[in-house]
């Protein structure tokens, strides 16, 4: 089936979702992680097809780490679409009414955005995410995974259609393009006539191509360049426990902590203890001069590494003067995604608020936390990383828009 006629289908099915009630989509919902439970021995079959596959090519440890699947990570999965099914449904919601002098009441109601296209790579998981939250926003979905997770996602979406359909409701408005070429990315990118929104997750490469190709209006997220930023005022514990966590917990995604920076004033204190932990974990330092004085076996960071994403072991960590020259590094080698400030000062903390522009900033807290599941979203579609639609993780309400209603008695204008 070509692209077109998947998308032209998920269009037309996206009527029936429309006019779903509430509970019937929670039905939806919850059935799908029943289904994911009770066939997951077959999940993790295909899911070792992938896996195993992307280790012969010699894909990075990284990649497979994002591609792998199992108890614990569909057990996840399943946690996520009974978020979302526990969540308030947004379409319908009547917002801002005021009444106007002349006596119409006139407000704005929330409705769902149409057909997203969603173009990703070797997360099986992003399946189920985008499929619940279109499901739960009534819009439609065309979902074009990567090559390296082809069998994962065949059988995921298999299982969510075939649930879609038991409840009476065409199961294409999740469609779902087997072709793995990027003939189909360029095909996707031209239906400006019948989606709505493509988002594409993945790598920095086929992120700007999608946004320099497309006629399709596209969600931004390039990659995350995150900071942590231990203040002079921090809490040694707390910066040693958010540092540690904000890169090695899991190192491959994008909220994980991908430059160090740390205040003049805490550095003999603080670096030499971090350091060691760091090594401990197998973290390799790439340090600023100075840092290297407290770490004498990082290597010399060099300009590029301020403005890397390893998806992996490997952090560059750089000794600041002040709050000011921490803040200025983010917004010169920052990517807007998530960045964070370790201190027990309410004034230095409400400063990185106000001045870092990222679409997540947090006071004491790991960078892993941005998140649409953490943030109570449910899942998330992506993170924006710029500011149109939305901003930060997208849930729900940014899969959804607003549209103007008035209610008059019998008014005209004259």
């Amino acid at each position: 089936m070509v692209v077109r006629e998947i998308a032209e289908r998920a269009k037309k099915a996206q009527r029936e979702i429309s006019a779903a009630s509430t509970d019937k989509k929670n039905k939806i919902l919850m059935k799908i992680g029943e289904a994911l439970l009770k066939r997951r021995s077959e999940i993790i079959e295909e899911n070792s097809k992938d896996v195993e596959r992307a280790k012969q090519k010699g894909l990075s440890a990284a990649l497979i780490d994002r591609l792998k699947l199992d108890e614990k990570r569909i057990s996840a999965m399943v946690r996520s679409v009974e978020e979302v099914a526990s969540l308030p449904d947004p379409i319908g919601q009547i917002v801002e009414m005021r009444r106007r002098p002349n006596g119409l009441l006139v407000g704005r109601m929330r409705i769902p955005l149409g057909v997203i296209g969603v173009i990703y790579e070797a997360r099986p998981n992003v399946t189920i995410d985008i499929s619940a939250l279109c499901i739960k926003s009534s819009n439609s979905v065309v979902l074009r995974g990567g090559s390296e997770a082809i069998n994962s996602n065949t059988i995921l979406t298999k299982i969510i259609r075939e649930v879609i359909s038991s409840e009476g409701i065409s199961p294409d408005i999740i469609g779902f393009i087997e072709d793995t070429s990027r003939e189909m990315i360029h095909q996707m990118l031209k239906l400006d006539d019948i989606l709505d929104l493509l988002i594409p997750r993945g790598g920095e490469e086929l992120i700007r191509f999608v946004t320099e190709n497309s006629r399709v209006p596209v969600l931004k997220h390039f990659k995350g360049v995150c900071h942590v930023f231990v203040d002079e005022y921090a809490d040694i514990k707390k910066a040693i426990d958010i540092s540690l966590n904000a890169k090695v917990q899991r190192p491959s995604v994008c909220n994980a902590m991908e430059t160090l920076l740390v205040h003049k004033n805490i550095a003999e204190k603080f670096l030499p203890k971090m350091g060691d932990i760091y090594k401990e974990h197998r973290v390799e330092i790439r340090g600023c001069d100075i840092t290297r004085k407290y770490i004498s076996w990082a290597k010399p960071a060099t300009e590029d590494d301020w403005y890397a994403e390893y998806l992996d072991l490997i952090l560059a960590v750089r000794v600041v003067d002040n709050i000011d020259q921490a803040i200025e590094h983010i917004k010169k080698y920052g990517s807007s995604h998530t960045d964070a400030i370790v201190t027990e000062n309410y004034t230095n903390a409400m400063k990185f608020i106000r001045e870092v522009d990222s679409s997540s900033v947090m006071v004491n807290a790991s960078t892993r936390f941005s998140d649409g599941y953490e943030y109570g979203l449910g899942a998330e579609v992506g993170i924006s990383t710029t500011k149109l639609h939305a901003y930060g993780p997208m849930g729900l309400e940014g899969l959804t828009t607003l549209k103007w209603v008035v209610f008059g008695d019998g008014h005209v204008r004259t």
